[in-house]
């Protein structure tokens, strides 16, 4: 099968899409026809070994991991014989957890894992989008309990996790206002936010409005400052906190009565039928800003790295 292969950390050039063996389902597992993934931040912080702790988990000195990509979206082709929640010819969605391997025509995966049927009236590339920014911003909001009439300010409201915060918020009838730049302000208000702030234009740390819950998205606002825009007993997320972010956050969490969440996110398949839920009931829509070929990979990943994508980039496969 072709698969885009990685054997040391760099840039995109790093990535090759080459021929390897195509791997053979356990008798808890399915074999997936892969028909889309995409690039997130999580595969280009693997491609580059960046921060640096990454490799004391993926491989010192060269990754252990040679095929990227956490999420899919496909066809079960065949399947273990102990499998029972699945049948040859589904056609489901997931996320792969920390295993990676998506960015492959075939990937095996344990029926119990982060994966669910796929909505019927999206394509592929659509449902392969939404698994790493919904389980990521589901994880938080769920860590958070935001609720109906909370006031919710979602910093990188345009990115992949942002704007499914955005819309996921909104489904629990929060007041969402969404940071971003001028360019995508119409994207971030056709995806539900009461209010857009653009951050070129105006800063939120400074315009005296205070909320209930700051999810910072893109690690782009310094954690003491923007304190002053949250609320007495107010809860800031970090879904992209470094270790210095999570320090100053537990910090804050020790000698106040505001509270910060960090850490590593988890899900489960009860997560990705929820998000499923959602979509059929059009409260979550992928949001996608360009789409590419499997050998397109290098390509795909250079776009990522300049750091202004909206919402996904998809892969198709």
């Amino acid at each position: 099968m072709n698969a885009a292969v990685y054997i040391q950390y760099g840039s995109p050039e790093v990535l090759h899409v080459n021929d390897v063996e195509k791997p053979t389902p356990k008798d808890n597992e399915i074999l997936l026809k892969v028909k889309a993934t995409a690039v997130n931040s999580g595969d280009v912080r693997l491609r580059k070994a960046d921060p640096f702790a990454v490799r004391f988990f993926f491989g010192l000195i060269k990754p252990k991991i040679n095929i990227l990509g956490s999420v899919f979206s496909g066809e079960v082709e065949s399947i273990g014989k102990d499998v029972k929640k699945f049948k040859v010819g589904d056609f489901v969605f997931g996320h792969t957890d920390m295993s990676f391997g998506s960015y492959a025509e075939y990937k095996c995966l344990p029926e119990n894992g982060s994966l669910a049927l796929k909505p019927a009236h999206i394509s592929h590339k659509e449902a392969a989008v939404i698994p790493f920014g919904g389980v990521t911003a589901l994880h938080f909001i769920k860590k958070a309990k935001i609720k109906k009439g909370q006031k919710v300010l979602i910093v990188g409201a345009s990115g992949a996790v942002g704007s499914a915060a955005v819309q996921l918020a909104r489904s629990v009838g929060a007041n969402v206002t969404g940071v971003c730049s001028t360019a995508n302000i119409a994207l971030v208000k056709s995806i539900g936010a009461n209010k857009v702030i653009d951050y070129t234009q105006e800063d939120f740390t400074k315009d005296g409005e205070t909320y209930d819950i700051i999810f910072d998205t893109l690690k782009t606002i310094p954690v003491f400052r923007s304190l002053k825009s949250l609320n007495k007993n107010g809860i800031m997320i970090l879904s992209a906190a470094g270790m210095s972010e999570m320090l100053q956050g537990f910090w804050v969490s020790m000698t106040s009565s505001k509270k910060v969440i960090t850490g590593i996110i988890s899900h489960t398949a009860a997560d990705i039928n929820f998000l499923k839920v959602l979509i059929e009931a059009d409260k979550l829509k992928p949001v996608i800003d360009r789409t590419y070929l499997l050998e397109q990979i290098a390509e795909a990943h250079a776009y990522v790295d300049k750091g202004h994508k909206k919402g996904n980039v998809a892969i198709e496969v």
